[in-house]
């Protein structure tokens, strides 16, 4: 996976916290299922040419939305709301394909995240950009691992609720303590624990080494935390690239 390299254009601040993502929540309304599985996943199918339409719409209102006039907190908002409907974006560029590392311009691609997606500010961004050179390095939390949505059924749900300068604390908190919940982001069994890749991919946002990795989690879980610690039991990864579509 990428590094976290800064791209410094972005490490401005402004002072306007206030961002209209009524469309992205509106779309959300419509189109988001949340299954008695704990997981989220998303209409795509049955999305129509008008709803198309506004996705796009807003798409292009935020590109044409210089997020550095805006405050830290409404910043971080904008760039997983635009990452994660972009995301939504691109899948529907693909009807027929289950995974999204099937997705992409590129051939033999192994995703869409090197695809020019937005120009913003006289920027050409790609999701690989907004993750890996503006979200992770410029704000350094690694609660943002459990706000951006790859489109799969084994990445951190796709919020029900757009992000916010006022909301994102509790927002992000809660997309963190879901996933730990889950299965599919920790889970005991008899040989060990399995972790969602996530923490394998990205382990220098979370912590140093697997010491540090395990007392990360045991202070979220703090339940397992005894199990959690206790080196004789191993750490393995897993990861379910399969398209969170609700068909």
């Amino acid at each position: 996976m990428p590094d976290a390299i800064a791209w410094e254009f972005w490490n401005v601040r402004g002072e306007r916290a206030e961002v209209d993502h009524s469309a992205w929540q509106a779309f959300l309304d419509d189109y988001l299922v949340q299954g008695t599985d704990g997981i989220n996943r998303v209409r795509y199918r049955a999305v129509d040419p008008a709803a198309r339409s506004r996705l796009t719409g807003y798409i292009q209102a935020m590109a044409g939305t210089d997020p550095r006039t805006l405050t830290r907190a409404a910043q971080m908002a904008y760039w997983i709301n635009l990452y994660n409907a972009l995301t939504v974006n691109v899948v529907l560029d693909y009807p027929r394909k289950r995974s999204i590392l099937r997705m992409g311009r590129k051939l033999l691609t192994f995703g869409p995240w090197d695809d020019v997606v937005a120009t913003i500010a006289g920027q050409q961004v790609t999701l690989n950009d907004i993750e890996h050179r503006i979200l992770r390095p410029l704000f350094r939390d690694p609660r943002v691992h459990f706000a951006v949505n790859c489109a799969s059924v084994g990445c951190p749900n796709l919020a029900a609720h757009v992000y916010t300068a006022a909301n994102l604390e509790a927002q992000l908190d809660a997309q963190e303590a879901a996933y730990l919940a889950h299965p599919r982001g920790l889970r005991q069994t008899d040989s060990g624990w399995v972790l969602s890749g996530i923490f394998e991919w990205y382990r220098v946002d979370f912590a140093a080494d697997e010491a540090g990795l395990r007392a990360w989690l045991a202070a979220r879980r703090p339940q397992l935390a005894g199990q959690l610690r206790d080196s004789r039991r191993p750490l393995s990864y897993d990861y379910d690239w399969q398209l969170n579509g609700a068909d």
